[in-house]
């Protein structure tokens, strides 16, 4: 019976001792991708400037809802971790916590045009132009800002809340400015850059989603991707494996981006 009790009792020890250790360096994978548009996309339009032409009209702004660069890379496409938790923070994440992130108003434009915001970091809001600027964020979980900012000027701001999806941002001034940030409780996503490339280190190995969102198509529904297919919301189960997880190309149709 002691015998028993004994090796009971180191099960529990040895379980115990298992699920109190850190996750080791194979327990994470990098997810990594490319969106490319098959067939051609018009150059982004000229935007009409209404105010303050003077400063505005010399930067020439367009419209940056579909941004194709080189080889027909998509930029733009945000791409996130889905969890209805906060997921397992890899400690290198540790050192960006406290990171400001900043939205600049730059050339009677949002620079960057979509921004990825984690909620212990702080959103800097910036306006390096020579004119005022206003930033409006509606927000749904958060309450929204609306934040004047004097040129030259910037002001810090916080959400203590994840966003579902990318929150608008807008400048009343100057209505044809027009942005996105995605707010999550957690660091992994990700904006593609100009040639459609994107990348998420150190993602918890094992069973996960991933939401794939533009601005043009909203939720990216019924894309392939990889071996699988995204849902009505956008979605996209994956196993992560440690190390690489490389999701290949991913063909978005410029029919569907000229579409509306």
């Amino acid at each position: 019976m002691r015998r028993r009790e004994m090796m009971a009792s180191l099960l529990v020890l040895g379980l115990s001792w298992a699920i109190c250790q850190p996750a080791a360096a194979g327990d994470w994978g990098t997810i990594r991708g490319k969106f490319v548009v098959d067939g051609d996309v018009s150059a982004p339009a000229k935007l009409e400037v209404t105010k303050d032409t003077q400063v505005c009209t010399a930067h020439h702004p367009v419209n940056e809802e579909v941004v194709v660069g080189a080889g027909n890379g998509l930029a733009n496409v945000v791409v996130y971790l889905y969890s209805r938790s906060t997921p397992e923070i890899h400690p290198d994440y540790q050192a960006q916590a406290d990171n400001q992130v900043a939205i600049d108003n730059l050339h009677c434009a949002f620079a960057p045009h979509v921004a990825t915001l984690w909620t212990s970091q702080t959103l800097l809001l910036k306006n390096s132009d020579s004119v005022g600027h206003n930033s409006n964020i509606t927000c749904i979980y958060n309450d929204s800002k609306n934040v004047l900012i004097p040129a030259g000027g910037e002001v810090p701001v916080k959400f203590e809340e994840k966003e579902k999806l990318p929150v608008a941002v807008a400048c009343n001034i100057h209505p044809w400015m027009k942005g996105y940030v995605l707010i999550q409780d957690h660091p992994y996503m990700a904006v593609t850059k100009a040639d459609g490339t994107f990348e998420i280190k150190n993602v918890p190995a094992g069973k996960q989603q991933l939401v794939f969102w533009h601005e043009k198509l909203a939720y990216l529904r019924g894309v392939k991707i990889g071996d699988g297919e995204t849902s009505r919301k956008g979605r996209l189960k994956l196993k992560v494996a440690s190390g690489d997880n490389d999701l290949g190309v991913v063909q978005i149709k410029a029919k569907d981006l000229a579409a509306g």
